[in-house]
Protein backbone atom coordinates (compact mmCIF):
# COMPACT_ATOMS: atom_id res chain seq x y z
CA UNK A 1 0.00 0.00 0.00
CA UNK A 2 1.23 3.45 -0.92
CA UNK A 3 0.07 6.78 0.48
CA UNK A 4 1.06 10.28 -0.61
CA UNK A 5 1.88 13.12 1.76
CA UNK A 6 -1.32 14.81 0.67
CA UNK A 7 -3.43 11.75 1.51
CA UNK A 8 -1.78 11.35 4.91
CA UNK A 9 -2.24 15.04 5.71
CA UNK A 10 -5.92 14.64 4.87
CA UNK A 11 -6.29 11.72 7.28
CA UNK A 12 -4.49 13.60 10.06
CA UNK A 13 -5.93 17.05 9.31
CA UNK A 14 -2.38 18.31 8.95
CA UNK A 15 -0.45 20.64 6.63
CA UNK A 16 2.14 19.54 4.07
CA UNK A 17 5.48 21.36 4.04
CA UNK A 18 7.22 19.97 0.99
CA UNK A 19 6.11 17.70 -1.86
CA UNK A 20 2.45 16.63 -1.43
CA UNK A 21 2.82 13.95 -4.14
CA UNK A 22 5.72 12.08 -2.55
CA UNK A 23 4.62 8.56 -1.60
CA UNK A 24 5.52 6.12 1.18
CA UNK A 25 4.89 2.40 1.59
CA UNK A 26 6.44 1.57 4.97
CA UNK A 27 7.10 2.93 8.46
CA UNK A 28 10.46 3.55 10.13
CA UNK A 29 12.18 5.08 13.15
CA UNK A 30 13.46 8.56 12.37
CA UNK A 31 17.11 7.49 12.81
CA UNK A 32 16.56 4.52 10.46
CA UNK A 33 14.39 6.23 7.86
CA UNK A 34 15.00 5.52 4.19
CA UNK A 35 13.43 6.46 0.88
CA UNK A 36 9.79 5.41 0.74
CA UNK A 37 9.32 5.39 4.51
CA UNK A 38 7.21 7.47 6.90
CA UNK A 39 8.41 8.51 10.36
CA UNK A 40 7.61 11.05 13.07
CA UNK A 41 9.34 13.43 15.47
CA UNK A 42 7.75 13.91 18.90
CA UNK A 43 10.61 13.67 21.40
CA UNK A 44 13.04 16.64 21.27
CA UNK A 45 15.94 14.25 21.99
CA UNK A 46 15.60 12.98 18.42
CA UNK A 47 15.49 16.39 16.72
CA UNK A 48 19.00 16.04 15.27
CA UNK A 49 17.89 13.05 13.20
CA UNK A 50 15.40 15.09 11.18
CA UNK A 51 18.33 16.74 9.41
CA UNK A 52 19.89 13.42 8.42
CA UNK A 53 16.92 11.08 8.03
CA UNK A 54 16.29 9.66 4.58
CA UNK A 55 12.60 9.11 5.32
CA UNK A 56 10.41 10.54 2.57
CA UNK A 57 7.82 11.97 5.00
CA UNK A 58 8.09 13.03 8.64
CA UNK A 59 5.18 13.96 10.91
CA UNK A 60 6.07 16.87 13.24
CA UNK A 61 4.33 19.26 15.62
CA UNK A 62 3.02 22.48 14.11
CA UNK A 63 5.45 24.59 16.14
CA UNK A 64 8.50 22.80 14.72
CA UNK A 65 10.79 25.19 12.79
CA UNK A 66 13.86 23.67 11.06
CA UNK A 67 17.15 25.29 11.96
CA UNK A 68 18.90 23.95 8.84
CA UNK A 69 17.93 22.43 5.50
CA UNK A 70 16.04 19.14 5.48
CA UNK A 71 15.30 16.65 2.70
CA UNK A 72 12.19 15.02 4.18
CA UNK A 73 8.68 16.31 3.46
CA UNK A 74 6.97 17.47 6.65
CA UNK A 75 3.38 16.97 7.72
CA UNK A 76 2.64 19.45 10.51
CA UNK A 77 -0.02 18.47 13.08
CA UNK A 78 -1.13 19.50 16.58
CA UNK A 79 0.42 16.42 18.24
CA UNK A 80 2.88 14.31 16.26
CA UNK A 81 2.77 11.31 18.60
CA UNK A 82 -1.03 11.10 18.70
CA UNK A 83 -1.24 11.63 14.95
CA UNK A 84 1.25 8.85 14.28
CA UNK A 85 -0.76 6.53 16.54
CA UNK A 86 -3.92 7.49 14.66
CA UNK A 87 -2.16 6.68 11.39
CA UNK A 88 -1.10 3.27 12.71
CA UNK A 89 -4.73 2.53 13.59
CA UNK A 90 -5.83 3.58 10.12
CA UNK A 91 -3.09 1.47 8.54
CA UNK A 92 -4.20 -1.60 10.49
CA UNK A 93 -7.81 -1.04 9.47
CA UNK A 94 -6.84 -0.88 5.80
CA UNK A 95 -4.47 -3.85 6.08
CA UNK A 96 -7.09 -6.01 7.80
CA UNK A 97 -9.96 -4.97 5.57
CA UNK A 98 -10.01 -8.21 3.60
CA UNK A 99 -13.32 -9.71 2.50
CA UNK A 100 -14.43 -12.91 0.85
CA UNK A 101 -13.85 -16.61 1.32
CA UNK A 102 -10.58 -18.07 0.11
CA UNK A 103 -10.15 -21.65 -1.08
CA UNK A 104 -9.80 -24.28 0.18
CA UNK A 105 -11.81 -24.00 3.41
CA UNK A 106 -14.41 -26.10 5.21
CA UNK A 107 -17.57 -24.13 5.90
CA UNK A 108 -20.47 -26.09 7.37
CA UNK A 109 -23.80 -25.70 5.63
CA UNK A 110 -25.32 -24.78 9.00
CA UNK A 111 -22.81 -22.00 9.69
CA UNK A 112 -23.85 -18.38 9.06
CA UNK A 113 -21.93 -15.12 8.72
CA UNK A 114 -22.61 -11.42 8.27
CA UNK A 115 -21.45 -8.75 5.85
CA UNK A 116 -17.81 -7.93 5.03
CA UNK A 117 -16.73 -11.38 6.19
CA UNK A 118 -13.22 -12.70 5.50
CA UNK A 119 -12.30 -16.37 5.83
CA UNK A 120 -8.69 -17.31 5.08
CA UNK A 121 -7.57 -20.46 3.31
CA UNK A 122 -7.42 -23.81 5.15
CA UNK A 123 -9.78 -22.64 7.87
CA UNK A 124 -12.57 -24.78 9.39
CA UNK A 125 -15.99 -23.57 10.55
CA UNK A 126 -18.13 -26.22 12.25
CA UNK A 127 -21.85 -26.78 12.58
CA UNK A 128 -24.14 -24.01 13.78
CA UNK A 129 -21.35 -21.42 13.97
CA UNK A 130 -22.74 -17.88 13.99
CA UNK A 131 -20.45 -15.07 12.75
CA UNK A 132 -21.32 -11.37 12.92
CA UNK A 133 -20.50 -8.48 10.59
CA UNK A 134 -16.98 -7.42 9.61
CA UNK A 135 -15.33 -10.49 11.14
CA UNK A 136 -11.86 -11.37 9.83
CA UNK A 137 -10.73 -14.98 10.22
CA UNK A 138 -7.21 -15.54 8.92
CA UNK A 139 -5.83 -18.78 7.41
CA UNK A 140 -5.55 -22.07 9.32
CA UNK A 141 -8.10 -21.16 11.99
CA UNK A 142 -10.30 -23.83 13.60
CA UNK A 143 -13.73 -22.85 14.90
CA UNK A 144 -15.73 -25.65 16.50
CA UNK A 145 -19.45 -26.36 16.56
CA UNK A 146 -21.89 -23.87 18.09
CA UNK A 147 -19.34 -21.06 18.43
CA UNK A 148 -20.80 -17.54 18.40
CA UNK A 149 -18.57 -14.67 17.22
CA UNK A 150 -19.93 -11.11 17.34
CA UNK A 151 -19.16 -8.12 15.07
CA UNK A 152 -15.70 -6.72 14.30
CA UNK A 153 -13.70 -9.65 15.68
CA UNK A 154 -10.25 -10.50 14.29
CA UNK A 155 -8.92 -14.05 14.62
CA UNK A 156 -5.34 -14.38 13.44
CA UNK A 157 -3.76 -17.36 11.70
CA UNK A 158 -3.59 -20.67 13.51
CA UNK A 159 -5.92 -19.86 16.41
CA UNK A 160 -8.28 -22.57 17.70
CA UNK A 161 -11.71 -21.83 19.17
CA UNK A 162 -13.39 -24.93 20.57
CA UNK A 163 -17.11 -25.67 20.56
CA UNK A 164 -19.65 -23.55 22.45
CA UNK A 165 -17.27 -20.62 22.94
CA UNK A 166 -18.77 -17.11 22.80
CA UNK A 167 -16.65 -14.20 21.51
CA UNK A 168 -17.93 -10.64 22.00
CA UNK A 169 -17.66 -7.59 19.78
CA UNK A 170 -14.29 -6.06 18.86
CA UNK A 171 -12.19 -8.88 20.29
CA UNK A 172 -8.73 -9.63 18.88
CA UNK A 173 -7.44 -13.21 19.08
CA UNK A 174 -3.82 -13.65 18.04
CA UNK A 175 -2.02 -16.58 16.42
CA UNK A 176 -1.68 -19.79 18.36
CA UNK A 177 -4.40 -18.96 20.88
CA UNK A 178 -6.50 -21.89 22.09
CA UNK A 179 -9.89 -21.04 23.55
CA UNK A 180 -12.07 -23.72 25.10
CA UNK A 181 -9.70 -26.66 25.55
CA UNK A 182 -10.52 -28.96 28.47
CA UNK A 183 -9.66 -27.77 31.94
CA UNK A 184 -7.17 -29.77 34.00
CA UNK A 185 -9.78 -31.90 35.74
CA UNK A 186 -8.82 -35.37 36.99
CA UNK A 187 -9.70 -37.37 40.08
CA UNK A 188 -7.62 -40.24 41.54
CA UNK A 189 -9.14 -43.64 42.28
CA UNK A 190 -8.17 -46.13 44.98
CA UNK A 191 -5.26 -47.36 42.81
CA UNK A 192 -3.84 -43.87 42.43
CA UNK A 193 -4.91 -43.72 38.80
CA UNK A 194 -6.39 -40.51 37.45
CA UNK A 195 -9.83 -40.45 35.88
CA UNK A 196 -10.85 -37.51 33.68
CA UNK A 197 -13.67 -35.27 34.88
CA UNK A 198 -15.73 -34.23 31.82
CA UNK A 199 -15.41 -30.52 31.05
CA UNK A 200 -18.89 -29.56 29.87
CA UNK A 201 -18.83 -25.76 30.20
CA UNK A 202 -17.58 -23.10 27.80
CA UNK A 203 -15.54 -19.89 27.50
CA UNK A 204 -17.04 -16.41 27.21
CA UNK A 205 -15.08 -13.37 26.08
CA UNK A 206 -17.05 -10.15 26.45
CA UNK A 207 -16.45 -7.19 24.13
CA UNK A 208 -13.06 -5.52 23.51
CA UNK A 209 -10.97 -8.39 24.85
CA UNK A 210 -7.45 -8.86 23.42
CA UNK A 211 -5.80 -12.27 23.69
CA UNK A 212 -2.05 -12.47 22.97
CA UNK A 213 -0.31 -15.12 20.90
CA UNK A 214 0.03 -18.59 22.38
CA UNK A 215 -2.37 -17.93 25.26
CA UNK A 216 -4.70 -20.74 26.40
CA UNK A 217 -8.10 -20.28 28.03
CA UNK A 218 -9.72 -23.49 29.30
CA UNK A 219 -13.43 -24.22 29.20
CA UNK A 220 -15.28 -24.54 32.50
CA UNK A 221 -16.07 -27.87 34.13
CA UNK A 222 -19.61 -26.54 34.58
CA UNK A 223 -20.78 -23.04 33.67
CA UNK A 224 -18.30 -20.66 32.02
CA UNK A 225 -14.75 -19.37 32.13
CA UNK A 226 -15.34 -15.62 31.69
CA UNK A 227 -13.19 -12.68 30.60
CA UNK A 228 -15.15 -9.49 31.15
CA UNK A 229 -15.10 -6.53 28.77
CA UNK A 230 -11.82 -4.76 28.10
CA UNK A 231 -9.54 -7.50 29.48
CA UNK A 232 -6.07 -7.45 27.89
CA UNK A 233 -3.94 -10.58 27.89
CA UNK A 234 -0.30 -10.71 26.80
CA UNK A 235 1.31 -13.69 25.07
CA UNK A 236 1.66 -17.18 26.59
CA UNK A 237 -0.77 -16.90 29.48
CA UNK A 238 -2.66 -19.86 31.00
CA UNK A 239 -6.23 -19.28 32.19
CA UNK A 240 -7.66 -22.40 33.85
CA UNK A 241 -11.26 -23.66 34.03
CA UNK A 242 -13.93 -21.54 35.71
CA UNK A 243 -11.64 -18.52 36.16
CA UNK A 244 -13.32 -15.13 35.98
CA UNK A 245 -11.35 -11.97 35.13
CA UNK A 246 -12.96 -8.58 35.77
CA UNK A 247 -13.36 -5.63 33.44
CA UNK A 248 -10.27 -3.84 32.10
CA UNK A 249 -7.74 -6.03 33.87
CA UNK A 250 -4.37 -6.39 32.12
CA UNK A 251 -2.09 -9.42 32.52
CA UNK A 252 1.50 -9.73 31.26
CA UNK A 253 3.15 -12.75 29.64
CA UNK A 254 3.67 -16.20 31.18
CA UNK A 255 1.24 -15.69 34.01
CA UNK A 256 -0.72 -18.76 35.13
CA UNK A 257 -4.08 -18.64 36.90
CA UNK A 258 -5.41 -21.86 38.44
CA UNK A 259 -9.02 -22.99 38.39
CA UNK A 260 -12.02 -21.17 39.84
CA UNK A 261 -10.07 -18.05 40.87
CA UNK A 262 -11.90 -14.73 40.56
CA UNK A 263 -9.94 -11.59 39.64
CA UNK A 264 -11.47 -8.13 39.99
CA UNK A 265 -11.69 -5.03 37.81
CA UNK A 266 -8.83 -2.78 36.72
CA UNK A 267 -6.09 -5.08 38.06
CA UNK A 268 -2.54 -5.08 36.69
CA UNK A 269 -0.66 -8.37 36.87
CA UNK A 270 3.01 -8.61 35.87
CA UNK A 271 4.81 -11.33 33.94
CA UNK A 272 5.39 -14.85 35.30
CA UNK A 273 2.94 -14.43 38.16
CA UNK A 274 1.49 -17.66 39.57
CA UNK A 275 -1.98 -17.58 41.14
CA UNK A 276 -3.47 -20.57 42.98
CA UNK A 277 -7.00 -21.78 42.47
CA UNK A 278 -10.22 -21.02 44.37
CA UNK A 279 -9.22 -17.58 45.66
CA UNK A 280 -10.61 -14.09 45.10
CA UNK A 281 -8.52 -11.10 44.08
CA UNK A 282 -10.14 -7.70 44.54
CA UNK A 283 -10.38 -4.64 42.29
CA UNK A 284 -7.45 -2.41 41.28
CA UNK A 285 -4.88 -4.89 42.63
CA UNK A 286 -1.30 -4.61 41.34
CA UNK A 287 0.92 -7.71 41.37
CA UNK A 288 4.62 -7.37 40.53
CA UNK A 289 6.35 -9.79 38.14
CA UNK A 290 7.27 -13.30 39.31
CA UNK A 291 5.07 -13.09 42.38
CA UNK A 292 3.23 -16.10 43.79
CA UNK A 293 -0.30 -15.50 45.07
CA UNK A 294 -1.66 -18.10 47.45
CA UNK A 295 -4.35 -16.20 49.39
CA UNK A 296 -7.32 -13.93 48.89
CA UNK A 297 -6.33 -10.36 48.04
CA UNK A 298 -8.26 -7.25 49.08
CA UNK A 299 -9.05 -4.26 46.85
CA UNK A 300 -6.14 -1.92 46.02
CA UNK A 301 -3.37 -4.15 47.42
CA UNK A 302 0.08 -3.98 45.77
CA UNK A 303 1.98 -7.27 46.08
CA UNK A 304 5.41 -8.65 45.37
CA UNK A 305 7.36 -11.81 46.17
CA UNK A 306 6.71 -15.53 46.41
CA UNK A 307 4.74 -16.05 48.50
CA UNK A 308 3.68 -12.48 47.88
CA UNK A 309 3.88 -9.78 50.57
CA UNK A 310 2.54 -6.26 50.45
CA UNK A 311 4.87 -4.17 48.31
CA UNK A 312 6.11 -2.09 51.26
CA UNK A 313 6.77 -5.14 53.48
CA UNK A 314 8.60 -6.85 50.63
CA UNK A 315 10.96 -3.91 50.14
CA UNK A 316 11.65 -3.64 53.89
CA UNK A 317 12.30 -7.39 54.11
CA UNK A 318 14.55 -7.34 51.07
CA UNK A 319 16.82 -4.74 52.69
CA UNK A 320 17.44 -7.19 55.54
CA UNK A 321 17.67 -10.19 53.22
CA UNK A 322 20.50 -8.75 51.12
CA UNK A 323 22.37 -7.83 54.33
CA UNK A 324 21.87 -11.31 55.80
CA UNK A 325 25.51 -12.47 55.31
CA UNK A 326 26.77 -9.42 57.25
CA UNK A 327 24.24 -10.01 60.02
CA UNK A 328 25.29 -13.69 60.31
CA UNK A 329 28.94 -12.63 60.49
CA UNK A 330 28.13 -10.21 63.32
CA UNK A 331 26.20 -12.91 65.19
CA UNK A 332 29.15 -15.30 64.79
CA UNK A 333 31.52 -12.66 66.16
CA UNK A 334 29.25 -12.03 69.16
CA UNK A 335 29.00 -15.78 69.88
CA UNK A 336 32.79 -16.13 69.79
CA UNK A 337 33.18 -13.26 72.25
CA UNK A 338 30.61 -14.82 74.60
CA UNK A 339 32.30 -18.25 74.35
CA UNK A 340 35.67 -16.65 75.09
CA UNK A 341 34.51 -14.90 78.26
Amino acid sequence: MKFTAGQIAGILEGEVDGNPEIAVHKLAKIEEGETGSLTFLANPKYTSYIYTTKASITIVNKDFIPEQSIATTLIKVEDAYKSFSKLLEYYNEVKNNKTGIEEPVFLSETASYGSDFYLGAFSYLGNNVIIGNNVKIHPNVYIGDNVNIADNVIVYAGAKIYSESIIGKNCVIHSGVIIGADGFGFTPNEKGEFTKVPQTGNVILEENVDVGAGTTIDRATLGSTVLRKGVKLDNQIQIAHNVEIGEHTAIAAQTGIAGSTKIGKHCMIGGQVGIVGHITIGDRVKIQAQSGIGRNVKDDEVLQGSPALTYGDYNKSYVHFKNLPKLIQKVDEIEKRIDGE
